[in-house]
């Protein structure tokens, strides 16, 4: 009823009852159309139009503002008090100025005069517009002048005559001008010469290694552009196969080869198989490049293309690694059919291996076998179960155990699972006449070495954060590895200290390397014949 009384008589209010002493803030605020009707008859007072007029002049002629409602000008009334809208005291506070961002203190504090504008309150600065350089090129970033016009002189100095350069002569292009390994060069050049017309020309190169933008990538990703097939992104085996042969025709270190074309090919499929289980880490046979530039490939063929003596190139291209793999299969495929099933492979290692580990290997859990025949292992397959065997401390030899053991797939370890396959362990260790350790006590040694987030099960994030954690494996299903680490061979401690460099692979393979090697040796001796292991195995 207060604020509809109010509402009748606002336009015949006085001016003196704009002070409306009785009028509540509570009823303007749910009024708005009242409070805009009292705002428009203050704004036709004669003193309030005074004011504005005065606030206005002194503003052009840069006088302070008096934001009471004093001003300064002399044509302002002498009491220059605004009229309240609101009761005495009710008023809500201003909010404090800033005096850093005030364009009249900053005029003053400089001694500036007014604005060219007019008014002092027109400051305004011009926004700085920051030039941000390009950082995505969809083909490579372009190379800088001095790189292009150095790499331009030295493919001048190649290619002299103006004509191209044929397969046996690319080779110091590949070398000297891309900085790449010399093996890769029949690979690059049948990349340029794509028509196969034998020759590769100065301005082909120069299309496809500097205006392609081939020459700022990284090495990785020029080896992988070079090896990929065009609409691919990713790398398979077959692309490696033209690097491997190039490399045993060309390598000084395998030299002794030449005659053995049948050995020539199973090298090769070693050495891609290897590099496929250390690097193709999705297991799927699709190297990305982002596997290749993880890996330690690239450092590995740059190391071969300087190392004369092959076997001093550890990863991956050893033929004494190759020769141990092989003969190990060899030995294992007793028909000599190509195919290892689980007969043969529990005598593995001395019969090492459980049954029931083998079993888990045959079910194909940890990798699908590419024989492709039921029931039997493939070369390929071997090979992927050697090295997870014998060098228990890499990633991809703790995935595929952890595989093995992970009898439900859900991704941890749990009591069950482990005394499930230690069990045989157990009997075994009784049937030897050895002093059995149950496997409470085993189990917490596990434990203690491992040391996991979750006392109840063991995760792969938790082996791969220990170095030990392939000693746990050896625990539940290799009996002698299990043997020798309880006995400790100091021995094997020492060699350990004296090359830490080495894996567990390397030291294994050395080793039986030099075992195979003297039972050659008196095999030689013994019936005068040579290069026997090559002849009997024959294969095409």
């Amino acid at each position: 009823m207060e604020v509809e009384a109010a509402r009748r008589d606002a336009a015949t209010l006085d001016p003196e009852l704009l002070q409306l002493p009785e009028l509540s803030p509570g009823a303007l605020r749910e009024n708005p159309v009242l409070a805009e009707e009292l705002y428009a008859q203050w704004l036709a007072l004669p003193e309030t139009s005074k004011l504005v007029k005065s606030l206005i002049e002194d503003a052009k002629a840069g006088a302070t503002l008096n934001v009471t409602g004093s001003s300064a000008s002399t044509n302002a009334t002498s009491s220059g008090s605004l009229p309240s809208m609101f009761p005495a005291g009710s008023a809500p506070p201003l909010s404090p100025r800033s005096t850093s961002g005030s364009p009249r203190v900053m005029r003053r504090g400089s001694g500036a005069g007014p604005s060219s504008l007019g008014s002092p309150l027109k400051l305004v600065s011009e926004p700085v517009r920051e030039v941000i350089p390009q950082f995505y090129f969809k083909n490579g970033r372009p190379a800088p002048k001095d790189l292009k016009e150095q790499c331009l002189s030295r493919i001048d100095h190649l290619f002299f005559a103006g004509e191209g350069l044929q397969i046996q002569e690319f080779r110091s292009v590949t070398k000297d001008i891309c900085k790449l390994p010399s093996f890769i060069s029949t690979v690059l050049f049948k990349k340029i010469d794509a028509a196969g017309s034998g020759t590769v020309t100065r301005d082909a190169f120069v299309d496809y290694w500097i205006n392609d933008n081939k020459i700022t990538m990284d090495t990785a990703s020029q080896i992988f552009e070079i090896l990929r097939k065009p609409g691919y992104n990713y790398l398979t085996q077959e692309d490696f196969k033209p690097v491997l042969k190039e490399l045993l025709s060309t390598h000084p270190g395998l030299e002794f080869l030449q005659g053995t074309p049948e050995f020539q090919e199973r090298y090769a499929e070693t050495v891609i198989y290897r590099i496929f289980y250390s690097i193709n880490r999705a297991g799927n046979g699709h190297l990305t490049l982002r596997e290749l530039k993880r890996g330690n490939l690239i450092a590995a063929m740059q190391q071969l293309d300087e190392e004369e003596d092959i076997n001093k190139v550890l990863r991956y291209f050893s033929y004494e690694h190759f020769y141990v793999i092989y003969c190990k299969f060899w030995e294992l495929d007793t028909d000599h059919d190509f195919l290892i099933d689980k007969e043969n492979l529990i005598r593995y290692g001395n019969h090492s291996l459980t049954y029931r580990i083998v079993d888990r290997i045959f079910s194909q859990v940890p990798r699908k076998f590419t024989s492709m025949t039921e029931g039997k292992m493939g070369y390929e397959d071997f090979v992927y179960f050697i090295l997870s065997e014998e060098d228990k401390s890499s990633e991809p030899s703790l995935e595929y155990w952890f595989k093995c053991i992970d009898l439900d797939g859900n991704g941890i370890l749990t009591t069950t699972e482990m005394q499930f396959f230690y069990e045989e362990q157990l009997h075994r260790m009784e049937c030897m006449a050895q002093e059995p350790v149950l496997f409470e006590d085993i189990l917490c040694q596990m434990v203690d070495m491992i040391g996991p987030e979750n006392e109840c099960y063991f995760t792969l994030r938790d082996l791969k954060r220990c170095k030990l954690s392939g000693n746990i494996f050896n625990i539940l299903f290799n009996l002698n590895k299990f043997m020798a680490f309880e006995s400790r061979d100091p021995f094997l401690i020492r060699q350990e200290r004296e090359n830490p460099t080495l894996t567990e692979w390397d030291r294994f393979a050395h080793r039986e390397y030099i075992r195979l090697s003297m039972e050659e040796d008196g095999e030689d001796a013994s019936n005068g014949s040579g290069d026997l292991l090559l002849a009997e195995s024959g294969w095409t």
